[in-house]
């Protein structure tokens, strides 16, 4: 289903090779975008809301870096693909070369993607070239156009909000009401009556019929922020609102129909109040359809330099504090050292507090509050995660907080052995499979390992089940080879002469010595293509990587070739 952009965005495809960029064309405009055929005496600004520009060739020429360094200017991304047969000479704004000969659907996917990504980056303000953070906003960008309820996990600071705000602006429902509710913020009688409304004379102070924010964001998306801290009877009635959405208010016998996206985060680990009875099991599930981990600013400090020059800007223009002269070398050093257990909102606010308090002049190191020069950051407590429907009062005093603090850290270290205890087995299978590999025999774990002495090559073959019958055939085999010049032994009845060599079964993958990775690799990728008929998509999923990054292996071991693709990309 094509997409339908919230603007007139145009994708900008040059004429110098024409075929490809008529299939350009059709695929940008299959993806809902407006696609102009360039030709080399236009101007970029000159197009109505550019959003990317493709080189089909020419790279080489006065004209296409002029057009490439204007795109540039107006922070438009600029791909390329060199005409074939010849070294042309790259722009130097151009953001990404595809090889010829280039795959269509893949320049398509990228851009999309790309583009994607940066309207994310204007609607939200999420800023981060690392690789967890381009992970989460590809992942936005794969969500958003879906209606599945999704769940954002991170701690408190990472931007959990702005994530929510993202995939709202990239949905079909960006035109109507975002309403973002603070669950921990409200008593618990009060929370259902915002969440679901009331009727008039509903309970003391209910003077009329009042809509709840269900109602209000009818159409729309409905932020439950801090989703743990939701109580029991409120629980019930949001999962019939998932499952159903419909609900009545607070007092009332009419049933409300609603269609809403609910969009849910929290900073606590839902499994353990699962677990501990704090968090209701199947709402966990109906939460937890699509889900976003964000990571802590200490997993990604080489986005703090990008974050502190955007919150400077930002701070500027709102304290009209005029041009900011900028950060040392050795305080930047201090700021990516730091571990800011306040994530992006504690480096947010530090900013700004420097920007107010140094105008007009460098930022230096000792600007910088002595806790974040030292490292000495607030005490490091252990978390204990609270019952859902505790609110304080009574009822907290008895909980008998000791027990209840030594019960959830005993759940927590039963997890945490758990995981070391399956880590430990997995690591224990890989050894005993290394063994296996360098020329022992034997059986674990449903993997026969069958030693042929007559060739002298030990085949490791998965997929085998008790009684030695076989499974489906799909899986990897490693053949090896042993000490050269074994004593051959007579072959027994039913197996294959000696003499005569013997492929591995299908669906294998074969080691001989002097195979590097990138071998490996590539047998690999090549079994796994011929398993699913060379559809590249399902290849992807199974391998467990990106189609891009799929496309980029078969290109640059030129797999494509193997079976031949024809001038519309597809096979022969």
């Amino acid at each position: 289903m094509a997409r339908t952009p919230p603007l007139a965005e145009t994708v900008l495809v040059t004429t110098h090779d024409l075929p490809l960029a008529g299939k350009l064309r059709d695929g940008f405009r299959h993806a809902g975008y407006r696609v102009d055929l360039f030709t080399s005496s236009e101007q970029v600004s000159e197009a109505d809301e550019p959003v990317l520009l493709v080189f089909t060739g020419g790279t080489g020429t006065r004209a296409a870096r002029r057009q490439a360094g204007e795109a540039a200017r107006l922070s438009i991304p600029v791909f390329a693909v060199p005409g074939a047969g010849s070294v042309q000479q790259v722009p130097p704004a151009v953001t990404t070369t595809f090889s010829p000969p280039a795959d269509p659907e893949e320049i398509v996917l990228v851009g999309t993607r790309l583009v994607e990504r940066n309207r994310l980056r204007g609607a939200t303000g999420i800023v981060g070239e690392t690789d967890a953070m381009l992970e989460v906003m590809e992942r936005v960008v794969q969500i958003a156009p879906v209606d599945a309820t999704v769940l954002i996990t991170g701690e408190s600071g990472t931007g959990k909000e702005l994530v929510a705000r993202g995939i709202h602006a990239l949905s079909r429902r960006r035109h109507r009401a975002f309403i973002p509710v603070n669950v921990a913020a409200l008593s618990e009688t009060l929370l259902e009556s915002e969440l679901f409304g009331h009727e008039k004379g509903a309970f003391t102070g209910a003077i009329d019929t009042r809509k709840g924010l269900f109602e209000l964001a009818s159409g729309g998306t409905i932020f439950l922020d801090e989703i743990g801290e939701m109580p029991p009877q409120t629980q019930t009635k949001l999962l019939r609102v998932l499952e159903q959405q419909e609900f009545h208010r607070v007092g009332g016998q009419k049933l409300i129909r609603v269609d809403v996206r609910i969009l849910a985060a929290t900073n606590q680990e839902l499994q353990h109040l699962v677990m501990s009875g704090g968090f209701r099991k199947d709402l966990y599930y109906r939460l937890n359809v699509l889900a976003i981990a964000l990571p802590p600013l200490r997993r990604r400090r080489e986005d703090i330099p990008l974050l502190v020059d955007s919150f400077i800007r930002d701070a500027s223009e709102r304290h009209d504090r005029g041009p900011f002269r900028g950060i040392s070398g050795e305080a930047m050093k201090i700021l990516v050292r730091h571990r800011w257990p306040g994530n992006v909102r504690e480096l947010r606010n530090l900013v700004e507090s420097m920007v107010v308090l140094a105008p007009g002049r460098r930022i230096r190191a000792e600007d910088i509050p002595e806790d974040v020069r030292s490292g000495d950051g607030p005490l490091a407590v252990v978390p204990v995660a609270r019952r859902a429907g505790d609110r304080g009062g009574e009822g907290v005093q008895s909980l008998r907080p000791q027990l209840e603090f030594l019960f959830r850290t005993m759940m927590e270290m039963k997890v945490d052995i758990e995981d070391l205890r399956r880590e430990f087995e997995d690591f224990q299978a890989g050894e005993e499979e290394s063994m296996a590999l360098i020329g022992g025999v034997g059986e674990r774990g449903g993997d026969e390992v069958v030693e042929r002495p007559s060739r002298g090559e030990i085949v490791v073959e998965r997929g085998v089940g008790e009684g030695g019958e076989r499974g489906s055939g799909e899986g990897v085999a490693a053949v090896g080879e042993v000490e050269a010049g074994a004593e051959e032994e007579p072959t027994l009845e039913g197996e294959r002469d000696s003499a005569t060599p013997q492929a591995p079964p299908p669906g294998t993958v074969a080691y001989r010595p002097g195979m590097s990775l990138e071998d490996m690799e590539v047998e690999v990728i090549r079994a796994v293509l011929d398993s699913v008929d060379w559809n590249r998509r399902r290849a992807a999923g199974i391998l467990g990587i990106g189609e891009r990054t799929l496309y980029r292996k078969v290109r640059k071991y030129k797999l494509d070739q193997e079976i031949g693709y024809g001038p519309d990309g597809e096979r022969e």
